[in-house]
């Protein structure tokens, strides 16, 4: 039996996420970010289509890499103004019973000590919906505004970094207090049994910590554990830790690549390569016929920014593309950037040379993902097809227009992968972890590396 197919939604706090320009099409809402009400909304139309997660993205700086300065992101609203996302949860999480959370946090940047409470907070005012998408950066002027850095650490430092982080996070959220810790005792007057709440002592390369965990355990603990770099030390970072990988490969031959690398890996460290959710950025512009489709995609298209695009695509790879010739092709150049972005154009597929008007074009409505145009039985034709020839578990759906992309989704393409038995009809019961995997429990496997924290952190307790 075909595994069936998963749905995020893929946003950002901000006006200008994955669609440079469609800002201004008279039925998008992105302006209206900061408004509690656009998440509200937002969270209902995702869990009537029973999406399994609303995936937020964050980066920490500006696109300042277009011309050298952030005047383009600014004028486009090129992910500047951007707010927190996590501060949105919570409100999404009262409105909605079942919608998983995915939040995208820069290790980075944020001290683990006070990350980890923060993340078991939001577990626990979701009831276990909560995911945490894994990144370490790849902006420079983000180093420049938290740390007062030059630059950020290079590429492969910030994978080293991210290993003991998650190592020290493991130990706060699975180690430092035990299942029975907490007694609610009102008789005794004992709230927690000490002897059940263990310090972590924490002295490595990069970080230091003596403390005990300040939250009580979530339902979780450690929430689902998403990662979305699909560079070499990205892919073997996800083969240890993920549970769900994004990726934004444009072409099959590309994600191909990709899910194979990644689910051999995850083999090599003693995983089930299907313990692993794989999912694609794309974008779906559904319509009642395929002539409907094609003349909201034809309407959309007129709105698209090649300067927004270009904005973002340089804040992406580190590369200037002012200084391109729309017409020049696309080269791969290695920098600390995020190295599969520029991969993804140039040396994945090496079948196809792509100029910077073309990627500019490609990626003018959704970003680096495929863009699939037609009625709901052609883009659940294709989506499938994405499934069978590439192996992925399912989508990051990204936004021409919102919401209108996403209650097309909910209200058409759904129906008809349900119809098809390739989408759920009914939420399982649970928190997020439990959704994603049936049958495994609220807590992370015991062969993912977080249960030798568990151990480790007993042990010398003991």
């Amino acid at each position: 039996m075909a595994r069936p197919i998963l749905f995020n939604a893929f946003d950002m706090n901000c006006v200008v996420h994955q669609s440079p320009g469609l800002w201004r099409h008279p039925r998008d809402r992105a302006d209206r970010y900061s408004d509690l009400s656009y998440w509200t909304d937002l969270a209902r139309i995702l869990e009537r289509g029973k999406f399994d997660a609303l995936f937020m993205a964050d980066v920490l700086g500006t696109y300042d890499v277009y011309g050298g300065n952030t005047d383009h992101a600014l004028r486009e609203g090129a992910q500047i103004p951007l707010n927190d996302p996590m501060l949105t949860v919570s409100a999404m999480a009262a409105v909605t019973e079942h919608l998983g959370f995915g939040v995208t946090c820069t290790l980075s940047y944020e001290p683990p000590f006070t990350f980890a409470r923060r993340m078991s907070t939001l577990d626990h005012l979701t009831k276990g919906r909560v995911g945490w998408n894994i990144v370490t950066g790849y902006l420079d002027s983000a180093a420049r505004g938290v740390s007062g850095a030059a630059s950020q650490p290079k590429h492969d430092t910030r994978y080293q970094i991210a290993e003991e982080y998650m190592d020290l996070v493991y130990k706060l959220w699975e180690g430092s207090w035990e299942d029975d810790a907490v007694l609610r005792d009102r008789e005794s007057g004992i709230f927690t049994d000490p002897a059940k709440v263990h310090r972590i002592r924490h002295e490595g390369e990069f970080f230091k910590l003596d403390a005990i965990h300040l939250s009580e355990p979530s339902p979780q603990r450690t929430p689902v554990l998403f990662q979305a770099g699909t560079s070499g030390k990205g892919r073997d970072f996800a083969a240890r830790h993920a549970e769900c990988v994004f990726m934004a490969a444009p072409s099959k031959t590309v994600a191909r690549g990709y899910v194979a690398d990644i689910r051999k890996r995850a083999a090599d460290y003693g995983r089930d390569p299907y313990s692993i959710k794989i999912f694609n950025l794309t974008t779906a512009i559904v319509g009642a016929t395929p002539e409907a489709a094609r003349e909201k995609h034809a309407d959309y298209r007129r709105y698209v920014s090649i300067p927004g695009a270009l904005t973002l695509l340089s804040g992406w790879t580190g590369i200037d593309f002012s200084a391109y010739d729309l017409d020049e092709p696309v080269r791969y150049i290695r920098n600390e950037a995020v190295h599969s972005a520029v991969e993804s154009f140039t040396t994945a597929d090496p079948s196809r040379v792509w100029t910077v008007r073309e990627v500019a074009e490609w990626i003018g409505i959704g970003g680096f993902g495929p863009l699939l145009v037609g009625s709901a039985a052609e883009v659940a034709d294709e989506l499938e097809s994405w499934v069978q020839e590439t192996d992925l578990d399912g989508f990051n759906l990204a936004y021409a227009v919102t919401p209108e992309t996403f209650v097309d989704i909910a209200d058409l393409l759904v129906p008809e992968l349900q119809r098809r038995g390739r989408y759920k009809t009914e939420y399982p019961q649970g928190t997020l972890r439990e959704k994603l995997f049936p049958g495994q429990g609220p807590r992370l496997s015991d062969k993912h590396p977080a249960a030798q924290s568990r151990k480790t952190v007993l042990k010398a307790a003991e």
